[in-house]
């Protein structure tokens, strides 16, 4: 019997596994993706130092291995590099249409099928559609008043500007997260002047970044499945600790955190000296609340004579630099917005129509919900890839891919095979999953009431990260339990 044929949107990690993994079940797909590449987030994220803060022994597909890799935490062009070496390898190319953003995708009752209508038009139908748009993809950009007054070069972080000039000049870099602790050790290096404007500190543990060894890199070119069980690149080693390392920062334990807390205090300690840039630089809030973030180079830079630490709010941009709302203004030549995306709305580009004329937008309005964050009520056949509660605080989210996609799998082979067209959670089951992720969520950092981050939503719920243990996870997921589902 014929298998299904599916369109995924987005040629990320997320979408390229979901195609792969398809295609060897016998199932045909058609991917939609907005960029002019492959790669999602590593071929919109192009900015100085970009790279991925898991081990590429963990991030890489554990099915799709790559010998060209160069250091034990890769950099996100060879990510998107090794995004292209899959594409290649498992020969999806002729099924990837680049450079046309999908805009509306609607599901027929009578049919039992959906069709996803692009921005040049283009209309592609299939029996199901996966959704591998990532959560992160959208900039943020502050809405900090005279921004558009500023006449020197601005930039952000999730769509940097190569041309503009950063070597001798006055640069400020408004943020202080993940993307800022990457992208302030290289201006460092070369920017005149470096303000760096933190709105609030964050937690910073060792990254313990290294080259990969000749052994193994030569290993890694002759015989891959041997350089897997070594050093940097041990995966099942680096995979055991980082599950650990759930109930060791994000537990609501004091025990857990206590260690981290310590690792944190002591790596900020080694590297600065002054203790008045410590204390600006010691959150107030409980460690592993917000994303924990790993560098071994962003304290230092911020101890560079050329580096300016400003905790200072900011109260205005205008033409020729930033000023704070104590009266200090800082003279730029560039502005870098390193503030990261927009998270909690859950607000989808497509406009995604299910049943009774559904819009998952809609539905999505106040807080998001799937079942196992992958299937939602009213959606037939729509299969979520990083949906709502499976971010992650620990791990790797490619793990998360992994076992998503092979549920999407398993139940459209299980549709194939039963001859049913679809299938859709109910919304009995969708509240129970959801209601025991809420409650485990309780007893996490997450829920302390002195945590706020973009974990959350406005009303405190906890929407986006899985409640335990990513092995926890993959036994949720690990068959389709169709009691849970109305078949079509």
């Amino acid at each position: 019997m014929a298998g299904k044929h599916v369109i995924i949107i987005g040629a990320g990690l997320g979408g390229l596994c979901a195609a792969i993994k398809l295609q060897e079940a016998g199932h045909t797909y058609s991917i939609v993706e907005k960029m002019d590449r492959v790669g999602g987030t590593w071929a919109q994220n192009t900015y100085p130092g970009v790279a991925c803060d898991v081990p590429v022994a963990l991030y890489q597909f554990s099915f799709a291995q790559s010998v060209n890799w160069s250091r034990a935490y890769p950099q996100g062009g060879e990510i998107q590099a090794y995004a292209e070496e899959i594409t290649d390898r498992y020969q999806l190319r002729p099924n990837v249409h680049l450079g046309d953003e999908a805009t509306e995708a609607v599901w027929d009752e009578a049919s039992k099928t959906w069709t996803v209508t692009t921005v040049s038009g283009a209309t592609y139908t299939g029996d199901a559609v996966i959704g591998a748009l990532g959560q992160l993809n959208r900039p943020n950009w502050p809405a900090i008043p005279g921004k558009d007054d500023f006449q020197g070069a601005i930039t952000h972080s999730a769509g940097w500007d190569h041309s503009i000039e950063t070597k001798g000049k006055r640069v400020g870099i408004i943020g202080s997260a993940a993307s800022a602790v990457q992208i302030i050790p290289e201006i460092a290096k070369e920017a005149s002047e470096l303000v760096v404007f933190q709105r609030s500190p964050n937690w910073v543990i060792p990254r313990r970044d290294v080259q990969l060894s000749m052994e193994e890199g030569a290993l890694l070119g002759t015989d891959p499945e041997s350089a897997m069980k070594l050093g940097a690149m041990n995966r099942e080693i680096i995979y055991q600790n980082a599950d650990t390392y759930f109930w060791q920062a994000f537990k609501w334990t004091p025990e857990g955190r206590a260690a981290y807390h310590t690792i944190a205090i002591n790596h900020m300690n080694k590297q600065v000296a002054d203790p008045d840039l410590r204390a600006k630089l010691t959150p107030d809030y409980p460690v592993g609340c917000r994303r924990i973030l790993i560098s071994d180079d962003y304290f230092p830079a911020l101890t560079q004579e050329n580096v300016t630490l400003e905790t200072d709010g900011i109260e205005t941009i205008d033409a020729t630099g930033v000023q704070t709302a104590s009266g200090t203004h800082h003279d730029l030549d560039v502005i870098a917005f390193a503030t990261g995306f927009e998270t909690t709305g859950w607000r989808w580009s497509v406009d995604v129509q299910g049943r009774g004329g559904a819009h998952l937008n809609d539905v999505w309005k106040d807080y998001p919900e799937a079942y196992l964050g992958i299937t939602v009520a009213d959606f037939p056949n729509l299969f979520v890839l990083y949906g709502p509660n499976t971010n992650l605080g620990h791990n790797s989210i490619t793990f998360m891919l992994e076992r998503q996609v092979e549920y999407a799998v398993k139940a459209l082979d299980g549709l194939t095979e039963s001859g049913n067209a679809a299938m859709v959670p109910t919304k009995a089951a969708q509240d129970r999953f959801n209601a025991q992720v809420q409650a485990d969520l309780d007893k996490t950092v997450w829920a302390d009431p002195a945590c706020n981050s973009w974990y959350k939503n406005e009303h405190g719920k906890i929407t986006q990260n899985w409640s335990s243990h990513t092995r926890d996870y993959a036994a949720a997921v690990a068959e389709v339990k169709l009691e849970d589902y109305e078949l079509i």
